[in-house]
Parts: structure tokens; C-alpha cells; sequence
């Protein structure tokens, strides 16, 4: 048996198949993925991902440790709730973790996956050497992500009525906290609206039956991966690990440049890594598209004009009905196969982007 979030019971209540994922029992589905993925395209579900650490920075040196620590620059979330996604990358440029950091009234916080929380803890004690901060975990809080077109309104219908003209007020990459604890914000991983809600856990069952009492649908981990693919979303250790560089993983946007005197962890690698990009040397993280019969897989071989490459996400997609995949192929490529069961079959390079509310978003 793994561990087990504050709403383990609520699952098999649920009729959820469990799972084991990075040592925790998390639902993969509750009867039908297909529907949950619809549910969340159409109407509104919830995620149980209280399995993901989160970890508060504090001190008097908090933001020269995190402009320090994080590719992306948190001297941006100019004002208390503000958001950003980084990836946080090793000396070489290698990904070692990615993750949403926010702007507390008191510090910062730090969402990071379940899978990398021992080496991500680690390396933010061996990193802040030097640094007047304090990183506290934070095990007794629980996170529900509520996503689809009717969340926003269906999160509203269950907490505080003094809360929510805050919540609908929230734009994308914004949070608010709220008294007990509470941090109530615009993201996630679907790529349809949202919220998702980080709270103490001990009132993480009574939250979950209010939900699903207004209609909102519990979804499980399998659905979160076709929808995160779906979006064109990283998954970690898939799409980018610490030995892929944030510019061969389509991460390119959230590396900060400027200024030039930030001296953040792995700069020096990644910028011998954009001249390579520059000449058009260096690997490109890209979507394909199979609209003939056939499913793209995580590990299928990659056959371009120019070279070859690697499928690193792939999946049918219950929105569009057809494949689509993640993948890592030379720069320049314009036409693509992919060998399914030994057989080279023609795919369409397309934007790593493919789903946006709902709506189809590639020619």
C-alpha cells in the first residue's frame, strides 16, 4: 500500500480504480477516461492532486534565492498573487523539476511534482546555502484542481459567499488567499478555465462532497494526461528531464534573459544551448498529428527529412478523434513518419498545441 491522500475513501466511494503513482494510491479512473475527459471539455471536474509537495519560501532573502534557483525570473509577480510557471534546472541546463511558483503575502510558494519531491527538496536545502530563507513543506495541505467551461461558477457555489467575487475575479496566472489557510488560483493543467485550490486537507472531504453535490465530476489521472497532452503541456520525465535542456523541450518562454546580470542556476549551459538553437542545430520539441487509423506512443521511432527523433508523449485524443503526440525531432523537419508496427506511417508536424477550451487550435 502507498500513501494516501485525505480523500483515498472518497475515491472508492466513487468506484475509482486505484493506482500506484511515485509510491502514492491515486485514481487512474472512476469507470470511463473517455467521459471524464469529456466532462472536463464540457461541463466541470475535479482532481484529487494533493500528492503534488508543496513548499513555502520565506525570509529576507526569498526572492535573491528563487531569481537565484529558477530559470524564470519571480522579480516579474510584481504584486501578492501573482503566478508563473520555471522549470528549476541543474549546472548542465537539465531539467530538474518544473513547477508553479506563486507570490504569498509572506514569502513564496512552490508546487512541485510528487515524483521528484525527495531530489527537489534536496536541492533547494543544498542550493539556499548562503541564503537568509526558510523552506517549509507544507504535507498537511490538500490541492483539488475544478476545470472545465462551468468550474468557476460550480467552485463558487460551495465556498464562502464573502470569497467568491474575489475568485470570479481572478485572471489566468492569479491566486488569492483566504482566511484557514486557503490559496484559491487560475491554474492548471487541462488547458480549459479553472481553479485550482490548496488548502488544509482535513477539510479536503467535505470540499469534495460539496462538488460533487453541485455537479461537478470526479476525474482521475488518466483523463489529466489526455487533457495536459491535448494543451500541448509538458509531462515531467517524459517530455524533459534533467538531462534535456528547457530549449529542446519547448520551454524557450520560460527561461528570463533579462537582465543579463542574473546569474541563475544552469544559465551559462543553456545559453551555449540557444546558440546551437540559433544555428539551427539543436532539437525541437514538436506536435504530430495522426489522423488516419493508428496510435502515436510514448518511445516511437521518429522518421524526418532531415533526421530522426522520438515520440515522448502520445495518446489518442477523445476532442479531436484521432493521435496526436509530443516530440523531440530535428529543427527544420517538414515532413514526418512515424514507425507503427513496423510500418513507416505518415504524420503532419503541427504546432505542440492542439486543444484550447474545447476548440481544435492547429491548421
Amino acid at each position: 500500500m502507498g500513501k494516501q491522500t485525505a480523500l483515498y475513501q472518497k475515491h472508492l466511494d466513487a468506484g475509482a480504480r486505484m493506482i500506484d503513482f511515485a509510491g502514492w494510491d491515486m485514481p487512474i479512473n472512476y469507470g470511463s477516461q473517455i467521459e471524464e475527459h469529456n466532462q472536463v471539455r464540457q461541463h466541470a471536474g475535479v482532481f484529487d492532486v494533493s500528492h503534488m509537495t508543496v513548499v513555502d519560501i520565506s525570509g529576507t532573502q526569498a526572492l535573491d534565492f528563487l531569481r537565484h534557483l529558477l530559470a524564470n525570473d519571480v522579480a516579474r509577480l510584481g504584486e501578492v498573487g501573482k503566478a508563473l510557471y520555471s522549470a528549476m534546472l541543474n549546472d548542465e541546463g537539465g531539467v530538474i523539476d518544473d513547477l508553479i511558483v506563486y507570490r504569498l503575502q509572506q514569502g513564496y510558494r512552490l508546487v512541485v511534482n510528487c515524483a521528484t519531491r525527495t531530489k527537489d527538496l534536496q536541492w533547494l536545502e543544498r542550493q539556499s546555502t548562503g541564503f537568509e530563507v526558510s523552506i517549509n513543506e507544507r504535507p498537511e495541505l490538500a490541492i483539488l484542481a475544478v476545470h472545465g467551461p462551468e468550474s468557476i461558477e460550480r467552485v463558487c457555489a460551495v465556498i464562502p459567499a464573502e470569497w467568491t467575487d474575489r475568485v470570479r475575479a481572478l485572471g489566468n496566472f492569479r491566486g488569492v488567499e483566504l482566511p484557514g489557510d486557503w490559496l484559491i488560483a487560475r491554474t492548471g493543467y487541462t488547458g480549459e478555465k479553472g481553479l485550482e485550490l490548496i488548502f488544509p486537507a482535513t477539510e479536503a472531504p467535505g470540499l469534495w462532497d460539496r462538488l460533487l453535490g453541485v455537479g461537478v465530476k470526479p476525474v482521475g489521472l488518466g483523463a489529466r494526461d489526455t487533457l495536459r497532452l491535448e494543451a500541448g503541456m509538458n509531462l515531467y520525465g517524459h517530455d524533459m528531464d534533467e538531462s534535456i535542456s528547457p530549449l529542446a523541450a519547448n520551454m524557450a518562454q520560460t527561461i528570463a534573459w533579462e537582465p543579463e546580470d542574473r546569474d541563475f542556476i544552469g544559465r551559462a549551459a543553456i545559453a551555449a544551448h540557444r546558440e546551437l538553437a540559433d544555428q539551427q542545430q539543436y532539437p525541437i520539441l514538436t506536435g504530430l498529428v495522426l489522423e488516419s487509423r493508428g496510435v502515436l506512443r510514448e518511445g516511437q521511432r521518429v522518421i524526418t527529412d532531415t533526421g530522426e527523433g522520438v515520440i515522448t508523449s502520445g495518446s489518442f485524443s477523445p476532442t479531436l478523434k484521432h493521435s496526436i503526440a509530443l516530440a523531440r525531432i530535428p529543427p527544420n523537419s517538414t515532413a514526418c513518419q512515424v514507425e507503427l508496427r513496423g510500418t513507416l506511417t505518415p504524420v503532419r508536424i503541427v504546432k505542440p498545441n492542439f486543444v484550447r477550451f474545447g476548440r481544435k487550435v492547429f491548421e
